[in-house]
């Protein structure tokens, strides 16, 4: 009999925010930190347009450039799973998305379990507060929007209106636009696994593959 899937929650939060922005999220310890980046772009609503790195103690997982790794070389995030950092006793790392923007999350590992058979991960937890839109100008240009797009008498509240295309309301964290984001992943999550293991007639599922 095969072992049951083990998940870890994690809390996700944006730095240098109040009232906090997190997200709680569950996702398979097989998943590579590539796979937890597509997580951490659906829960949070980034568009994922920009750059971004994981910095998991002194080592940094990312997209490797050799143009920009001569300093600090970027590690490929699809050679690095969960699975690894919590076996390390790694508790929590940084993930930092818009290099430009700087948006600053940090990662806590909370409990570790047996998957839910009825269940589809990766799946959205609990979470407070809509993100930021992008290209809003990091931390200060998001409070100064906030300002100006939930105060109908403020002067820019036009502008930043037609800006973002709508109203935004920062206290809405968008729920079902989050569960739908995540349920897709777990499909695509679902189906790749499906294919992967009948092109390897069962072999290892785990080489090769963000899941």
């Amino acid at each position: 009999m095969s072992k049951p899937e083990q998940i870890a929650r994690l809390r996700i939060s944006l730095e240098d925010i109040v009232p906090a922005i997190f997200r709680q999220v569950e996702v398979p310890l097989t998943a590579t930190l590539k796979a937890l980046h597509d997580v951490i772009q659906a829960a949070f609503g980034w568009e994922g347009y920009h750059l971004h790195l994981f910095d998991v103690g002194d080592d940094r997982y990312g997209v490797p450039d050799p143009e920009w790794d001569s300093v600090r070389p970027i590690r490929s995030e699809k050679t690095m799973r969960l699975a690894i950092l919590v076996a390390r006793g790694i508790k929590r790392f940084g993930y930092t998305y818009d290099l430009g923007d700087d948006w600053r999350h940090e990662v806590v590992v909370e409990p570790v379990g047996a998957a839910d058979p009825a269940a589809a991960y990766p799946r959205f937890v609990a979470g407070s507060r809509r993100a930021p839109p992008e290209d809003v100008g990091g931390v200060p240009g998001y409070e100064e929007f906030v300002q100006a797009i939930t105060r109908p008498r403020h002067r820019e509240h036009k502008a930043m209106l037609t800006w973002h295309g709508g109203p935004y309301d920062p206290d809405d964290i968008a729920e079902a636009e989050i569960a739908a984001a995540l349920g897709k992943l777990a499909r695509r999550r679902k189906l790749g696994r499906a294919a992967y293991l009948k092109s390897v007639g069962r072999r290892s599922c785990d080489q090769g593959r963000a899941w």
